[in-house]
């Protein structure tokens, strides 16, 4: 390892080097490009740095156990004592540097929230959720889109599509994905009985044309007039799009915009996210042998996590983790649920990459 990170100094020092020439600062798409890998491979050099240090100084001290004065030697073991701690602890942090990025880490992302089993107290509940992400975002100061949405007459929704803007957007919500339950007494209920309602969510990172090619010749565009809750029409003109991809057969409809034109943009950007999801899917089941060995692969038929109103508990099946601060986390304070799965599947990788 040590050896890989020296390889990688001396590229970070060329880089530097580099970033001081005259010549490529006049070439403004190189020096950008320089400018993006190193600040990339800043925080690996940093701690990279601090290693060595700590290292020298770990062996300075370990000469000093010779030293005929009582006093040096234990201050030096006790220092020992320390390095040796802080050393292991940088370690960690490198080999977390070290593993494999995500390329769709810093990437927008096309949130669907969907309503299951449950009816009407599941649609109110993907409403709850999609407020809750959208707080999540405001805290973060990301930036929220509806693309798509199939609102109840009770305030809920069947379904929900929004484009969240922000830097590490997916790496943040990557893991979201999945099945969502809620135990509740509905507002619908007179008898004051607990329900159980599911909600599905995908995080799909949003797709450049330079991610996914789509040939217009694959598509079939349908254009009709939008409706809103229970059926009723809500235009007056043909301008709701539906897009179908027909070698995948993916549909995506959107009605939100009064502009034919800025529907059709929007199914397109969906239809495109949907795409690289099933790339990004098919590329993980050829390097998987099964789907137990995909670290958070999303699989959204999983059963993710259980949200108890009476209680006030959240319980993330996955890491087995369990807050009682329901009412928090509904207010978009994610950081402590989204923290936890961060740390457990990079503690997941570090064990597959010592194993491999």
């Amino acid at each position: 390892m040590l050896e890989k990170l020296q390889e990688v100094e001396n590229r970070f020092l060329k880089v530097e080097e580099s970033l001081g020439d005259g010549e490529t600062f006049r070439n403004q798409a190189a020096y950008q490009k320089l400018a993006k890998e190193h600040a990339d491979l800043s925080p690996l050099i940093a701690k990279y740095r601090r290693f060595k240090a700590l290292t020298e100084e770990l062996h300075q001290n370990e000469e000093l156990l010779e030293d005929p004065d009582t006093q040096i030697r234990d201050l030096a073991r006790s220092e020992i004592q320390e390095l040796k701690e802080q050393l292991a602890q940088v370690d960690e942090e490198i080999k977390l540097l070290l593993l494999p990025q995500d390329p769709n880490d810093e990437k927008n992302i096309l949130l669907e929230i969907r309503a299951g089993t449950g009816g009407e107290e599941a649609a109110l509940f993907a409403a709850d959720l999609f407020r809750m992400y959208s707080k999540f975002a405001e805290i973060m100061n990301w930036r929220v889109e509806i693309m798509s949405d199939h609102p109840t007459g009770m305030g809920g929704f069947k379904e929900i599509i929004a484009l969240i803007e922000g830097k590490g957007a997916y790496s943040q919500l990557k893991y979201e994905s999945g099945v969502h339950r809620v135990q509740r007494v509905p507002s619908t209920e007179s008898q004051g009985r607990l329900h159980t309602s599911a909600v599905t969510v995908a995080v799909l990172p949003e797709a450049e044309e330079v991610d996914v090619t789509i040939d217009p010749e694959e598509l079939r565009v349908d254009v009709f007039r939008s409706s809103g809750p229970g059926g009723q029409s809500v235009n007056t003109t043909d301008s709701a799009v539906r897009v179908t991809h027909l070698p995948s057969g993916l549909v995506v409809s959107c009605q939100d915009e009064k502009s034919q034109h800025k529907n059709k943009a929007k199914a397109l950007k969906i239809l495109r996210a949907r795409l690289l999801d099933l790339k990004v899917k098919e590329q993980q089941d050829e390097r998987a042998v099964n789907r137990k060995s995909q670290v958070g692969s999303g699989d959204r038929s999983e059963r993710i996590r259980t949200y108890n109103f009476p209680q006030n508990r959240l319980t993330d099946h996955r890491i087995g983790l369990t807050l009682y601060q329901l009412d928090q986390v509904m207010e978009g304070r994610l950081n402590e649920v989204i923290d936890a799965l961060n740390t457990h599947y990079q503690s997941e990788q570090l064990k597959a990459h010592g194993s491999s």
